[in-house]
């Protein structure tokens, strides 16, 4: 049976993160930055310019991602953080639309973008990821989780496309859907 731990992702660790990266879905081109910044600003970056901010922003910490590892293989990772950091989040029409209050809220955190490396998936590795990014929000004094998750049931993908997570993931897990901004796409939070 694999062994697989969850770690933060901290500068000893960037090599790990680039090959998460690097190993499945869009991380390479958008470096876990497509969060970060309104979509006029991501488009002006190049790819070099995503990586040095993905380095700066694990360098300052606190770790924005958790880094999955199977066996000492990094397997996977998923972006866990305050909401207001990810701006592109309220700046999302669909999501905006809902009426959600408090997009500034510091005390609502996001999980916005998961990686499972092609050659691990199929493993679980989200389940995992998720429960140890709730345990991270809930220890840094989150009160609220909130994710953005597809529904598989009312539309099929290819894998590449899940990165927001799967909705019955996030149902498994405790969360509820608090809104449905698009057939596909739900809002789900958990309070913690």
């Amino acid at each position: 049976m694999p062994v697989i731990s969850i770690e933060p992702a901290v500068p000893a660790r960037f090599a790990d993160l680039e090959r998460t990266l690097n190993g499945g879905g869009d991380g390479a081109g958008c470096q876990c930055q497509w969060w970060m910044m309104r979509n006029t600003e991501f488009n002006a970056t190049s790819r070099d310019e995503r990586e040095r901010m993905l380095r700066d922003e694990v360098a300052a910490g606190p770790p924005p991602i958790l880094l999955a590892y199977v066996d000492g293989d990094p397997a996977g990772m998923v972006r866990v953080g305050p909401r207001p950091t990810q701006v592109r989040i309220a700046r999302t029409r669909a999501y905006a639309q809902t009426g959600r209050p408090a997009w500034d809220d510091a005390s609502v955190w996001a999980v916005s973008c998961f990686v499972i490396r092609r050659e691990f998936r199929g493993q679980g590795l989200s389940v995992r990821l998720l429960a140890a990014a709730v345990d991270y929000a809930r220890d840094a004094g989150a009160r609220v989780v909130e994710a953005y998750p597809i529904d598989t049931t009312a539309t099929k993908m290819a894998p590449n496309d899940l990165y927001h997570g799967v909705l019955s993931t996030f149902v498994d897990a405790g969360f509820r859907e608090v809104a449905r901004p698009k057939p596909a796409v739900a809002i789900v939070e958990l309070e913690l």
